[in-house]
Protein backbone atom coordinates (compact mmCIF):
# COMPACT_ATOMS: atom_id res chain seq x y z
CA UNK A 1 0.00 0.00 0.00
CA UNK A 2 1.29 3.46 -0.89
CA UNK A 3 1.12 6.03 1.88
CA UNK A 4 2.21 9.58 2.53
CA UNK A 5 5.12 10.13 4.90
CA UNK A 6 4.27 12.00 8.08
CA UNK A 7 5.87 15.46 8.57
CA UNK A 8 8.48 14.41 11.16
CA UNK A 9 9.48 11.39 9.08
CA UNK A 10 9.75 13.34 5.80
CA UNK A 11 11.92 15.95 7.49
CA UNK A 12 14.12 13.21 8.96
CA UNK A 13 14.47 11.69 5.49
CA UNK A 14 15.52 15.05 4.00
CA UNK A 15 18.02 15.48 6.84
CA UNK A 16 19.80 12.21 5.98
CA UNK A 17 23.08 12.40 4.02
CA UNK A 18 21.46 11.19 0.80
CA UNK A 19 22.52 12.90 -2.41
CA UNK A 20 19.51 14.94 -3.47
CA UNK A 21 18.23 15.94 -6.87
CA UNK A 22 17.68 19.67 -7.33
CA UNK A 23 15.09 20.96 -9.80
CA UNK A 24 14.50 24.53 -10.87
CA UNK A 25 12.47 26.19 -13.60
CA UNK A 26 14.57 26.64 -16.73
CA UNK A 27 14.52 29.00 -19.67
CA UNK A 28 11.38 29.07 -21.88
CA UNK A 29 11.18 26.07 -24.16
CA UNK A 30 13.39 23.92 -21.94
CA UNK A 31 12.62 21.29 -19.35
CA UNK A 32 13.39 22.15 -15.72
CA UNK A 33 17.06 21.87 -14.81
CA UNK A 34 17.46 18.72 -12.71
CA UNK A 35 20.82 17.83 -11.20
CA UNK A 36 22.25 15.83 -8.29
CA UNK A 37 23.63 17.94 -5.45
CA UNK A 38 24.82 17.68 -1.87
CA UNK A 39 22.55 19.42 0.59
CA UNK A 40 22.20 20.01 4.30
CA UNK A 41 19.00 20.20 6.33
CA UNK A 42 17.99 20.21 9.97
CA UNK A 43 14.30 19.40 10.59
CA UNK A 44 12.31 22.58 11.01
CA UNK A 45 15.05 24.68 9.42
CA UNK A 46 16.22 25.62 5.97
CA UNK A 47 17.84 23.53 3.27
CA UNK A 48 21.26 24.68 2.06
CA UNK A 49 23.18 23.79 -1.07
CA UNK A 50 26.63 24.93 -2.19
CA UNK A 51 27.31 25.81 -5.81
CA UNK A 52 29.27 28.08 -8.10
CA UNK A 53 27.94 31.63 -8.40
CA UNK A 54 28.33 31.46 -12.19
CA UNK A 55 26.64 28.09 -12.67
CA UNK A 56 23.51 27.83 -14.78
CA UNK A 57 21.63 26.35 -11.82
CA UNK A 58 22.57 29.34 -9.66
CA UNK A 59 21.34 31.80 -12.26
CA UNK A 60 18.11 29.85 -12.71
CA UNK A 61 17.54 29.65 -8.94
CA UNK A 62 18.11 33.39 -8.60
CA UNK A 63 15.70 34.08 -11.49
CA UNK A 64 12.99 31.72 -10.20
CA UNK A 65 13.43 32.64 -6.54
CA UNK A 66 12.74 29.03 -5.57
CA UNK A 67 13.78 25.43 -6.18
CA UNK A 68 12.94 21.89 -5.15
CA UNK A 69 15.00 19.03 -3.75
CA UNK A 70 14.09 15.35 -3.86
CA UNK A 71 15.67 12.58 -1.79
CA UNK A 72 14.97 8.89 -2.14
CA UNK A 73 15.86 6.43 0.58
CA UNK A 74 18.16 3.89 -1.11
CA UNK A 75 17.13 1.13 1.33
CA UNK A 76 13.35 1.46 1.02
CA UNK A 77 10.97 2.73 -1.57
CA UNK A 78 10.35 6.13 0.03
CA UNK A 79 10.93 9.65 -1.21
CA UNK A 80 10.40 13.22 -0.09
CA UNK A 81 10.43 16.35 -2.22
CA UNK A 82 10.61 19.78 -0.61
CA UNK A 83 10.01 22.97 -2.57
CA UNK A 84 10.20 26.54 -1.39
CA UNK A 85 11.48 30.06 -1.73
CA UNK A 86 15.12 31.04 -1.64
CA UNK A 87 15.81 32.80 1.64
CA UNK A 88 19.43 33.78 1.03
CA UNK A 89 22.51 33.58 -1.14
CA UNK A 90 25.90 34.28 0.41
CA UNK A 91 29.56 33.37 0.15
CA UNK A 92 30.55 29.96 1.50
CA UNK A 93 33.15 29.59 4.25
CA UNK A 94 35.88 26.95 4.27
CA UNK A 95 34.28 25.48 7.39
CA UNK A 96 30.98 25.06 5.54
CA UNK A 97 32.71 23.41 2.57
CA UNK A 98 34.43 20.94 4.89
CA UNK A 99 31.22 20.31 6.86
CA UNK A 100 29.32 19.51 3.65
CA UNK A 101 32.10 17.23 2.39
CA UNK A 102 32.18 15.40 5.75
CA UNK A 103 28.45 14.85 5.48
CA UNK A 104 28.91 12.75 2.34
CA UNK A 105 32.49 11.46 2.52
CA UNK A 106 34.73 9.73 5.09
CA UNK A 107 37.04 12.15 6.93
CA UNK A 108 40.17 11.50 4.82
CA UNK A 109 38.22 11.81 1.58
CA UNK A 110 36.47 14.97 2.79
CA UNK A 111 39.78 16.64 3.59
CA UNK A 112 41.24 15.54 0.26
CA UNK A 113 38.17 16.77 -1.62
CA UNK A 114 38.31 20.24 -0.04
CA UNK A 115 42.06 20.47 -0.71
CA UNK A 116 41.64 19.32 -4.34
CA UNK A 117 38.86 21.81 -5.11
CA UNK A 118 40.21 25.22 -4.08
CA UNK A 119 38.15 26.93 -6.80
CA UNK A 120 35.05 25.95 -4.85
CA UNK A 121 36.10 28.26 -2.03
CA UNK A 122 34.36 30.93 -4.14
CA UNK A 123 31.07 29.02 -4.09
CA UNK A 124 27.88 30.36 -2.60
CA UNK A 125 25.46 28.94 -0.07
CA UNK A 126 21.86 29.03 -1.27
CA UNK A 127 19.22 28.61 1.43
CA UNK A 128 15.62 27.55 0.90
CA UNK A 129 12.70 27.29 3.30
CA UNK A 130 10.63 24.14 2.58
CA UNK A 131 7.07 25.23 1.95
CA UNK A 132 5.52 22.40 -0.07
CA UNK A 133 6.19 18.70 0.33
CA UNK A 134 5.45 15.70 -1.85
CA UNK A 135 6.10 12.27 -0.35
CA UNK A 136 5.38 8.61 -0.86
CA UNK A 137 6.20 5.47 1.05
CA UNK A 138 6.05 2.20 -0.88
CA UNK A 139 8.02 0.27 1.75
CA UNK A 140 5.04 -2.00 2.48
CA UNK A 141 5.49 -3.31 -1.05
CA UNK A 142 9.05 -4.50 -0.42
CA UNK A 143 7.73 -7.58 1.41
CA UNK A 144 5.43 -8.36 -1.50
CA UNK A 145 8.28 -7.92 -4.00
CA UNK A 146 10.66 -10.20 -2.10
Amino acid sequence: MVSKIQPAEREALLAEPIISVLSVTAEPGRAPLTTPIWHQYTPGGEVTVLTSPGARKTKLIEAAGRFALCVQDPKTIRYATAEGPVTGVRAVTEEERLEMARRYLPEDAALAYVKATPEQSHNVVISMRPERWNTADFSDLTDELS
